[in-house]
């Protein structure tokens, strides 16, 4: 059975930072391209970032370059986001989601971890 679960999501304050983690397990993890979405309340879901399957490139959306940082761990079948700096506007439920590399869409979504910025 594939997992994504995704974890590190709370309440902090303008400025604070927070490191998601995504543990995944029932599929070959370092085969696949991983990446990040969020939705905020009332809206759609947006791309924030993914990374390769070696972990040496990655991409962001630009309302986070410079704050957010994807990685991940082959050995621990996990990737992470950290997010520092985080505003307001990052408020949303964060997913992690594995692509095939190639593939126009993610095939495995995780369950989703709520971050809520406000003061």
């Amino acid at each position: 059975e594939v997992q994504l679960q995704a974890s590190g999501g709370g309440l902090v304050q303008p400025g604070e930072s927070l490191r998601l983690s995504c543990a995944a397990s029932g599929f070959t993890f370092s085969t696949y391209d991983m990446r990040w979405f969020r939705q905020a309340p009332g809206k759609g879901r947006e791309w924030v970032a993914d990374i390769n399957t070696s972990g040496e490139s990655t991409r962001y959306i630009e309302a986070v370059k410079g704050r957010f940082t994807i990685s991940r761990d082959n050995a621990k079948n996990t990737v992470y986001l950290q997010m520092n700096s985080l505003k307001p506007d990052d408020t949303a439920v964060y997913y992690c989601s594995a692509r095939f590399p190639g593939a126009l869409k993610s095939l495995y979504w995780g369950q989703g971890t709520l971050v809520t910025v406000s003061s």
